[in-house]
């Protein structure tokens, strides 16, 4: 199967320089693509292909307003025009929202690398076309064929990614099938009666958010000491606070993606020959206000799709149940459903005598349909 790697680049001030102008114009190009899309659109003409596309921006680089772009790589460009065109098809296919315009501020700063132009020596040190030779926090595999490198910045770091083809050995398994049930309180229970904590109670993350809450109050104040007409003047006080906050967001989403992993893979050590999850509605859960900040918090998509991948490394078959599949509602002794049951209730009573914590009653629920779609 096909698996990521990401490593740290240890880059110099005049390399970040470059990666930034890299990062600068896949935005540019990329937000170009998408206003000759929508313009083409109004017309009333046909999709303008990638190919297309790129001749133009070919075009373009003849013209003194548009050097700029020979300072980078020439596939960066390329890539960005493939990525927009990527994001209008698979709109009109119904397979993603409308693409929106990359912000300089709030959009993913990264741009690609060309596979072909992509060195790796065995001395932790990596080639990126048109920046140079860097050091790498570990050693990329060597000898391997690489897709789809990417470089990006996280706020604190510059990343490399790649997807390498890594073959993996059958492990023998056991008959047993988990039905895992995602909540707030506890991040997961399973069947076998196995929870996972939820990593916002703990005394770390509370600690964090709390220091989080005072800098952006801080930041709250500073902004409107320096309010200056209808605009508000960033002084230097006021930037490295918001870099502090930066940070620190940085610092829970590892945190709670390292949580995810280690309780993804304890499942899956347990080897058994299949795994029963629900597909969540997770947008229409957000319109909870209530909720839809711990709902985000629990990063539930994010625990599905590393339990699937973890599955398919281990040849463990994943199956996602129907998300209008009433694993809540329904009794997983005597299968009767009990169509009051509210959010509130935590304890699932039943007429025939089951008492029973709802979100295991739930997993039992989710186990029992693996077990029937075997």
């Amino acid at each position: 199967m096909i698996l990521g790697k990401k490593v740290r680049l240890k880059a110099t001030k005049e390399q970040e320089k470059k990666m930034w102008k890299s990062v600068g114009t896949a935005r540019w190009v990329y937000n170009w693509t998408l206003a000759r899309q929508q313009e083409n659109y109004k017309q009333g003409n046909k999709f303008i292909s990638d190919n297309d596309l790129r001749k133009e921006i070919t075009v373009m680089k003849q013209l003194d307003e548009f050097k700029w772009l020979y300072d980078v790589s020439n596939n960066v460009a390329k890539q960005a025009v493939k990525d927009a065109c990527e994001a209008y098809v698979n709109f009109f296919q119904g397979k993603a929202e409308y693409p929106r315009f990359k912000s300089r501020k709030h959009s993913k700063r990264s741009f690609y690398n060309d596979t072909e132009k992509l060195k790796v020596k065995p001395n932790k040190r990596v080639l990126i076309e048109k920046v140079g030779w860097m050091e790498t926090s570990e050693q990329i595999p060597v000898g391997v064929k690489y897709c789809d490198p990417r470089v990006s910045f996280d706020g604190k770091y510059w990343y490399l990614s790649v997807c390498i083809d890594q073959a993996f050995e059958k492990e023998e398994l056991t008959d047993e099938v988990i039905g895992i049930d995602l909540g707030i309180t506890t991040l997961a229970v399973c069947s076998n009666g196995n929870k996972v904590k939820s990593i916002n109670k703990t005394k770390v993350v509370r600690r964090i958010e709390k220091r989080l809450r005072r800098l952006q109050r801080s930041a709250s104040r500073k902004y409107e000491m320096n309010k200056e007409g209808d605009r508000y003047a960033k002084t230097s006080n006021l930037i490295k606070i918001e870099k502090q906050i930066q940070h620190l967001h940085r610092r829970l989403t590892s945190i709670r993606t390292n949580h995810i992993h280690q309780a993804t893979n304890a499942i899956a050590k347990t080897k058994p020959c299949k795994v029963v999850m629900e597909d969540l509605n997770v947008k229409g859960m957000m319109r909870n206000r209530h909720l839809s900040k711990a709902i985000q918090q629990q990063k539930f998509k994010e625990f599905s799709r590393q339990m699937a991948y973890k599955c398919e490394m281990y040849g463990i078959e994943f199956m996602e149940v129907d998300r209008f599949f009433p694993s809540s509602k329904k009794c997983s002794s005597c299968d009767e459903m009990k169509k009051d049951l509210k959010l509130k209730d935590r304890i699932y009573s039943c007429e025939c005598g089951l008492r029973i914590d709802r979100d295991l009653n739930a997993a039992l629920n989710l186990r029992k349909a693996g077990q029937l779609a075997a």
